[in-house]
């Protein structure tokens, strides 16, 4: 029987983590990443019966591996503390790692809630996915340094997409939705100060229009109304907003690196020289 290691990466979550924690039974390992957590979270993560790897890890990337490497099944799959699983989700990840022909990772829906509200299409331009790898053998999934939503490397064969879905409860609410904007933006400013990665405004401005083209026409936001729009609009304000806010982290430090070089004394005030000749000389 493949052994199963269910992964978590958090910042305190005690009140999402005990329903999340409790629909992960037919797991056969727990392991939580306990990033900068001042609650109880790594508490309630014990009394479930996770491990818990207890750190500071400002970059995703790291904090993945991190977790990963306390891992011990064959098979990891990767949650969110504000995601769920049923009993059919369950049982068709059990089915396939099962299989003796099962490939090396698998791509799972998601099914995202804003409020109570079930949101299908619409989602992208880093905003928002209805899908992700998150079903995956040890060793197959890699993650690179960044701070918010890390380009991800896979290795091995593909097996496809599963038939049910995570419950991903994304926002509780459009003051939520700009909230995780705002988020997002400032980590991601980060990313492209710290690699001087940063487009110019015309590039940014055409990057918004595609994405928002893309997220409300190509995947079908409008079909979910005021939400489709305003999901998709913020998926175009995604780049434009960080890579503005990175131009202000640039200057900033350039102001601070001027305000804390030492200053260079005066050279001393030198008088020339004057010969005095004494009275009758």
């Amino acid at each position: 029987m493949a052994k199963l290691s269910a992964l978590l990466c958090v910042h305190n979550e005690e009140q999402r983590l005990p329903a999340c924690l409790a629909a992960l039974s037919f797991c056969d390992e727990i392991v939580v990443v306990a990033d900068r957590c001042s609650d109880g979270t790594e508490a309630l993560a014990r009394h479930y019966g996770a491990k818990v790897v207890s750190g500071i890890f400002p970059i995703e990337g790291p904090r993945k591996h991190a977790g990963i490497a306390r891992c011990t099944g064959e098979w990891i799959l990767e949650l969110d503390a504000d995601e769920g699983v049923t009993p059919a989700f369950a049982k068709e990840v059990r089915e396939t790692i099962e299989r003796a022909d099962a490939a090396d990772w698998y791509q799972i829906p998601i099914d995202n809630y804003v409020g109570d509200q079930l949101v299908r299409h619409g989602w992208g331009g880093s905003f928002g996915t209805a899908s992700a790898a998150r079903l995956f053998r040890r060793g197959v999934k890699s993650w690179k340094a960044e701070r918010v939503h890390p380009g991800a490397k896979l290795d091995g064969a593909y097996g496809g997409r599963l038939k049910t879905a995570l419950n991903h409860m994304v926002d509780e609410d459009i003051a939520d939705m700009f909230a995780r904007l705002g988020r997002y933006t400032a980590l991601k400013a980060q990313d492209l100060a710290d690699s001087g990665k940063i487009k110019s405004l015309g590039d940014d401005a055409f990057r918004g229009v595609r994405r928002f083209f893309k997220c409300y026409v190509s995947r079908r936001g409008y079909k979910e109304g005021d939400l489709g729009f305003l999901i998709s609009l913020m998926a175009g304000l995604y780049p434009i907003l960080s890579n503005l806010r990175a131009r202000e982290i640039l200057r900033t430090r350039a102001q601070e690196a001027k305000t804390e070089r030492p200053a260079i004394p005066p050279a001393p005030l030198t008088l020339p020289l004057r010969r005095v000749e004494a009275a009758g000389q």
